[in-house]
């Protein structure tokens, strides 16, 4: 009865439009309260300093402050003036561009927002400039925004390895190799596209020196610093994630100081936007643990994985149905709290079937790829359309992203079914 009560009120409270933090808390004290009384309310702050009290969280305000550090750097132009250049020929080659450019700005910054909004704003002005589709040219950078959500240096890897006690390292390496083939297929997706309709994306007129194909890759240094800074370190076994997540930071404020883009406005932005977005995961994760503890009271994981086991299906098809379940919460919840809320309800199940909470990790953020897209939440439909106000419609946004769930789903197929391709490059380490 009291599981009944609990789960009404969260669901009431979702339907009332409650923000998330207060669904969980409050569910979680009311649950509490009525399985233990005022002793299971005492139990609750004990347990959410526990589980908030891992060094592995302090790496999280060092990403996003790198990723606040890097929208204001001029990277994210720089980056796409390099590859729109050797890219422009080929059919929908500045959409293609942007796509590699969202992907090579989201290795180095974990925030989807900040790629979107960063490439966006020099990408998709000059495609409507040159007469792409507004639908097509919004889609490419809305949708590759979201790249940065799984190729590392990622908000999500950290949170779920907090969560699942897995390897940061390991789970930032093993986005590599999905980052780049998601990157890869979406491009492909652009080719094919534009092949069989030209019209989408008129091919320029334009011819250019060898010194103007060259002249922007010498701006792509801070590229490689980054990356090497983060990635590098961490592979190689210089640094943790979160000693190479402040080795970040700083090499993001050198970019922006060197760029001339940091001044005291900047700086000042920078910090509220990191305290801004750190509070918010924060808040939620603290409200999720205090919902999980009374989970784990009444024993809701281990009654789940019994209840899965027992169906006697084949384990791949349980993890089929639990992504294919993700997508359709992604539509209503957004990416950090999906992971927050589920991970300690789904992964003894994947556990218990024999699966390695690595690669589940890997599918998990993956999935998340799509949450970040798909109305009513997706944050970065919202971005686009703040960033290019009257120019475009929601309705052209949203028609120009939705193809991509296709993409990523296909995606997400692949390494679910092939889970070595995911796995290969972390057992390299």
């Amino acid at each position: 009865m009291i599981i009944w009560v609990v789960f009404i009120a969260l669901f009431l409270l979702f339907i009332a439009g409650a923000p998330v933090f207060v669904c969980l808390g409050l569910s979680g004290l009311i649950g509490m309260f009525l399985q233990r009384g005022m002793q299971g309310l005492y139990q609750l702050p004990a347990a959410i300093l526990g589980q908030l009290d891992s060094f592995l969280l302090v790496a999280l305000p060092l990403y996003i402050m790198m990723g606040e550090a890097l929208s204001r750097s001029g990277v994210g132009g720089d980056i796409y003036d390099g590859l729109e250049k050797w890219l422009q020929k080929i059919p929908g080659g500045l959409a293609i561009a942007s796509i590699f450019a969202c992907a090579i700005f989201g290795a180095m910054c974990g925030v989807s927002v900040a790629g979107c909004a960063a490439i966006g704003l020099v990408a998709v002005p000059e495609m409507l400039k040159r007469g792409y589709d507004k639908s097509l040219a919004s889609g490419s950078v809305t949708a590759a925004g979201a790249l940065a959500v799984l190729i590392p240096p990622s908000i999500s890897f950290i949170i779920y390895g907090a969560l699942a006690n897995v390897s940061v390292g390991k789970l930032f390496i093993g986005g590599i190799i999905p980052g780049i083939a998601l990157a890869i297929m979406m491009a492909i997706y652009v080719l094919i596209r534009v092949i069989v309709n030209p019209s989408l994306a008129p091919l320029p007129k334009i011819h250019l020196t060898w010194r103007q194909y060259l002249a922007p890759l010498t701006r792509l240094w801070s590229v490689i610093f980054l990356i090497f800074c983060v990635l590098g370190t961490i592979y190689t076994g210089v640094c943790t994630p979160t000693e190479a997540g402040g080795i970040g930071a700083a090499g993001a404020f050198a970019v922006a100081w060197i760029n001339r883009k940091l001044n005291w406005n900047n700086f000042k932005e920078i910090l509220q936007g990191t305290a801004r977005v750190t509070g918010i995961i924060m808040i939620i994760m603290a409200n999720a643990f205090a919902f999980s503890q009374w989970m784990n009271l009444v024993r809701i994981p281990d009654d789940l994985s019994k209840w899965i086991i027992g169906l006697n299906v084949e384990p791949i098809m349980v993890i089929l149905i639990i992504m294919a379940f993700f997508v359709i919460l992604g539509c209503l919840i957004d990416g950090v709290s999906l992971i927050i809320v589920t991970t300690p309800v789904v992964l003894p199940t994947v556990l218990k079937l024999g699966f390695d909470p690595l690669w589940y990790g890997i599918l998990l953020v993956l999935n998340l790829e799509m949450a970040v897209i798909t109305p009513p939440v997706g944050l970065n439909l919202y971005t686009m359309k703040s960033i290019m106000g009257d120019r475009l419609t929601m309705e052209e946004i949203i028609r120009g992203s939705l193809p991509y769930v296709i993409v990523e789903s296909l995606c997400l197929l692949l390494f679910l079914f092939w889970p070595t391709l995911a796995l290969w490059l972390p057992s390299k380490m």
